[in-house]
Order: C-alpha cells, then structure tokens, then sequence
C-alpha cells in the first residue's frame, strides 16, 4: 500500500477517529453506526469513509436485505489496511498455539464452559441497564462479532449466531471455542436472570450456532 496517501487520509482527527472505531469493531458498520459511536451526524461522518476508502484503507460491503430502500454500505479496514497496532499479527499465532494446548490437556467441557462463564458473569454486569436480558445477550454478542438474529416462538427466544468471528479455531476445536461460547451466555443469563439457557447448539449439533432462551 502507498503510504503518503495513507497518511494523509489519517492526518486527519475525525477521519482517524473513524478509522480506530472501525478497527476496533468485530463487524462491519454502517454510516448511521459510526456516526452514533462517536456522537457525529451521519453526514459529517460520510465525506470521510469515502476519503479513506479512496485511499484504499476502506472495504465497503453493499447490502440489500430486500426492505425498501437504498441499500446499506457497510465499512471494515481493507484487508492490506495498517493495523496501528491494534490487533497484532502474534495475537492470532497467541491464540492457535493457547488452543493446542488446551487441546492436549484434554479439559472437560464444563470446566471450559466455567471459563467462558467468568467473561459472561462480567458482562451480565456491566449490561445490567439493558431492556431485557435477551437484548443484553444480543447485544454482547454483536459486540464479540457473532452478527446475532433473534427470533421469538412464544416463551423462546432463538439467538442464530449468522456469523463466527473465530470460525477458523472453532473448526479446529470444536470442543474448545464452542464451550466457552456457551459458557459466556450461561455467565449472562445466571447474573441477568428472566431466561434460562434451554439448548445451545455448535458445530457438532445438526442445526449449529444457535442458542435457546427460554422464560423462567
């Protein structure tokens, strides 16, 4: 990538501001998104994704989810895009090798579960304002890049994880990635209340990546 215009499309304090929330963020976001995160209006925001984009620091995804409309642009750092530091390349080395040996020692899934469960309690906590404890839940999620879709069927709400943001390590260690997973709702849910965890589905499951949430 050439650097000058690189530079020069971070040289400036909004247009880096909405470079580092886009960096930061496990999923794409939108305009509207970003505008809202950092407290600007989408059209102060919308001149700069556009710069950067120019610039090549920007990915922009076109989608059409079939509702009336213009269709929705969704912004994440281009693949070659500089890092500034915030996800170094030993993270994702850090991770694989920390899978491998917890592979090997061959721990039982509740007590990878209980671990997972230690992030959800903190969470639940710190989610404790949300309207609903399956909006907390929906909310963490989408935060950790899961890309939720919740549906309602009476007392139950199904949480459809459309998107693994460590699919390439749950592939790996199915046993593993997905257990925590499970552990972080079951964390939530226990300091949250209101719903219980009735199934959660991985990829070892016919129908994976999904969690029941039933009322109490």
């Amino acid at each position: 990538m050439d650097r000058l215009p690189v530079f020069k499309a971070l040289g400036d304090n909004t247009r880096y501001a909405i470079y580092l929330e886009l960096a930061r963020s496990a999923v794409a976001l939108s305009t509207g998104e970003i505008a809202e995160r950092l407290g600007l209006h989408p059209n102060t925001v919308r001149p700069h994704l556009e710069k950067m984009r120019d610039a090549g620091l920007l990915h922009v995804e076109v989608v059409n989810r079939g509702t009336v409309g213009r269709p929705q642009h969704l912004y994440a750092p281009a693949a070659d895009a500089p890092s500034l530091g915030l996800e170094p390349p030993a993270f994702p080395l850090l991770a694989g090798l920390l899978a491998n040996l917890a592979a090997a020692l061959d721990p039982r899934s509740e007590a990878v579960a209980e671990a997972g469960r230690v992030h959800g309690r903190h969470a639940g906590t710190q989610r404790a304002d949300a309207a609903t404890c399956v909006a907390a839940v929906t909310d963490e999620l989408a935060e950790l890049g899961f890309d939720p879709a919740v549906g309602h069927d009476g007392r139950t709400a199904t949480i459809a994880f459309t998107r693994c943001p460590y699919r390439e390590l749950a592939e790996a260690f199915p046993e593993l990635v997905c257990h925590l997973h499970r552990g972080i709702v079951e964390g939530m849910v226990e300091v949250l209340g209101e719903v219980e965890v009735a199934r959660f589905a991985t990829l070892a499951d016919r129908d994976p990546c999904q969690v029941d949430l039933v009322a109490r």
